[in-house]
């Protein structure tokens, strides 16, 4: 069974309830013209003990009997559609028991007059939602710092934004070819028209390849002088997740100087984004070890500087022996000093 969206559901809400009203009024205003007319002022007098005197209460016709067959007909109309809707809200309100496939997970969160969004395997994206054609996507909305109201009136979408709070809704964008504007529908600030981003849409299989490039990392190195190096000689290294026991999988990544191109590595490997400790080791003696912390949680690249470390201690070295040698000439000239006294 085809999953609605929640574009179907409020587009049916507003058909049930525009389809009823229209033939209520329709029936109204016709019944009302019919007695109009049958009972107008004509110069025939006619003698019929239906018609209401003057001065006398209306039974509404028949002992009241037309009266009560149109407050219960009225009554099962109204009781019908109040309990249609509230199920259909429902659905709205938590549709998961519904989904063939396991929603996507997003986190939102709205700060500084813009929206950022957390995918589950830790990928972060700011300004565009990038979503899945016709695949339910649920999302828990939240703030960094006032309150702000995520909204993509397209896709019928509303959530409050709430320091400290998670507000949770979903949505299943159902055309590919098709972008939605994402804005906030609470005034939070002097930026508050700007506060506005894209829900880009793909194909589930270009989805999956797009997720897949978040963690897309270049590594290449270059000497003091900006120059790519080509010849570092062996080398490993090490791409570990800190928080790995956190994970079923071991998010720790090796390579080795066969795992290079021309002493650039490309690593398409990564999984999970997070924070990594980066530890790059070489043989030869002239390379200093490496060791950095990087946040991945999109495409990035990395260039390190090689042979910078041995001058700098060099010119420490230099500084040293020069601190060394004036505090040896100032002794000198504090003892030929006592010695003249």
């Amino acid at each position: 069974m085809q999953v609605q969206t929640r574009v179907d559901v409020f587009e049916s809400i507003f058909q049930v309830f525009l389809a009823l009203g229209t033939l209520v009024g329709v029936v109204v205003v016709a019944y009302t013209l019919y007695n109009a007319y049958k009972y107008r002022d004509t110069d025939d007098a006619k003698t019929d003990d239906s018609l209401p005197t003057l001065g006398e209460l209306p039974t509404g016709g028949e002992g009241g009997k037309k009266l009560f067959l149109s407050f219960g007909i009225s009554a099962i109309i109204v009781i019908s559609l109040v309990i249609w809707t509230y199920g259909m809200l429902l659905y709205v309100e938590d549709p998961q028991d519904d989904f063939e496939e396991e929603p996507i997970d997003v986190e939102v969160v709205g700060d500084g007059f813009a929206w950022s969004f957390e995918y589950e395997n830790g990928a972060l994206e700011r300004g565009t939602m990038t979503v899945p054609e016709d695949y339910p996507v649920a999302i828990q909305v939240t703030s960094g710092d006032v309150w702000h109201t995520f909204g993509i009136s397209d896709l019928r979408v509303k959530a409050d934004a709430i320091p400290g709070e998670y507000d949770e809704t979903w949505f299943i964008a159902d055309d590919a070819d098709e972008d939605h504007r994402i804005e906030c529908f609470e005034l939070c600030g002097d930026q508050h028209t700007q506060m506005d981003g894209t829900v880009e849409v793909l194909p589930e299989d270009e989805f999956e390849t797009w997720l897949d490039e978040r963690f897309h990392l270049d590594i290449s190195f270059e000497d003091p002088e900006g120059e790519p190096i080509n010849d570092t000689g062996d080398l490993t290294l090490e791409l570990v997740h800190q928080e790995n026991d956190e994970f079923d999988e071991d998010l720790a990544y090796s390579y080795t100087e066969e795992d290079f191109d021309n002493d650039t590595i490309s690593i398409e490997d990564i999984e999970q984004g997070g924070e990594y400790d980066l530890v790059i080791e070489f043989e030869e003696e002239e390379f200093e070890t490496i060791e950095d912390e990087l946040t991945i949680t999109s495409p990035s690249s990395e260039t390190y500087t090689l042979g910078e470390e041995d001058e700098d201690e060099d010119e420490e070295d230099d500084d040293n022996d020069e601190d060394e040698e004036n505090d040896e000439e100032a002794d000198n000239d504090d003892e030929e000093g006592g010695d003249d006294e």
